[in-house]
């Protein structure tokens, strides 16, 4: 087959696949990127054996204890605790002020994968005195993921560079402070996600489900295609109060979003933005 013709045949298989997830699963990747999504595939189909992207739909439609494993080469879990320090440094000096005015708080991570960026900001929250009047909702379209950020256990070797990044955030204490090391691991202190609901959220499909004043979403965008994109900043912008505050990834902006016009680039080098009056 020429090479055009093959890719002609790939984009097929991987558009029938979508679909057919989509259908069998309620599980919408159709809005995904598409070069992200073939290539996490064809990692998937070289590691499970199937020689094609129709082999593999064939697995995952007959055969639904797979779905679990093929989900997770869907969705991307590789976050750092108070990574891209700059930003959780922007949050804590130029952010953190005006969040102090309100009486409560509401703060949405967005995609939180296994937890980490959740971790952080609860830390965050408490060294400025916040964490008592605020609720997080860490939401994320992965129930193994959300385990994981529940556990609110990390192998030990991580913890170096976690303590680096909440050094140069401007952590008060020690990030030994919240964790007990034992058999490899490092185990937060509970009471981290004692202010914390855990829930199965898609920005794809679901809806807002509350006002924030704080939605962290980073490094999810870059997944998305431009349609979908404008579908979740649009669901940021509805979900937050007037002046709350957006927070995206070092390689995500507002930028020709359809609601761009909604928000100020409030600290726009830290990819941080705050909605308008309107």
């Amino acid at each position: 087959m020429k090479p055009e013709a093959a890719a002609k045949t790939e984009d097929i298989e991987l558009h029938l696949f979508l679909e057919a997830i989509y259908r069998k699963y309620q599980y919408d990747f159709r809005g995904y990127s598409r070069a992200s999504i073939k290539r996490r595939l064809t990692q998937a189909c070289e590691r499970i054996g199937c020689r094609t992207l129709s082999a593999l739909q064939e697995q995952v439609l007959h055969d639904p204890s797979s779905f679990s494993q093929i989900l997770g080469y869907l969705t991307v879990h590789v976050s750092d605790m108070f990574r891209d320090p700059d930003y959780f440094h922007a949050l804590r000096r130029h952010v953190v002020p005006h969040l102090k005015t309100y009486p409560s708080l509401k703060v949405w991570v967005a995609g939180c994968s296994t937890g980490e960026e959740l971790y952080s900001l609860a830390i965050l929250f408490r060294e400025e005195g916040l964490e008592g009047r605020t609720m997080f909702y860490a939401t994320d379209i992965s129930a193994d993921a959300l385990a994981k950020a529940e556990a609110d256990v990390y192998d030990l070797q991580r913890i170096a560079l976690f303590t680096k990044n909440h050094r140069l955030s401007g952590g008060t204490g020690s990030l030994s402070d919240y964790y007990t090391a034992a058999y490899h691991a490092a185990k937060f202190d509970k009471t981290l996600r004692g202010r914390t609901v855990f829930s199965d959220h898609s920005l794809v499909s679901d809806s807002v489900f509350g006002e924030m004043h704080l939605i962290s979403c980073r490094n999810v965008l870059i997944y998305f295609d431009r349609p979908l994109q404008d579908r979740a900043v649009g669901l940021f912008k509805d979900a937050l109060v007037r002046k709350g505050f957006l927070g995206l990834g070092a390689r995500e902006s507002l930028r020709f979003n359809a609601h761009s016009k909604a928000f100020t680039g409030f600290l726009p080098e830290e990819r941080i933005y705050q909605k308008g009056d309107a």
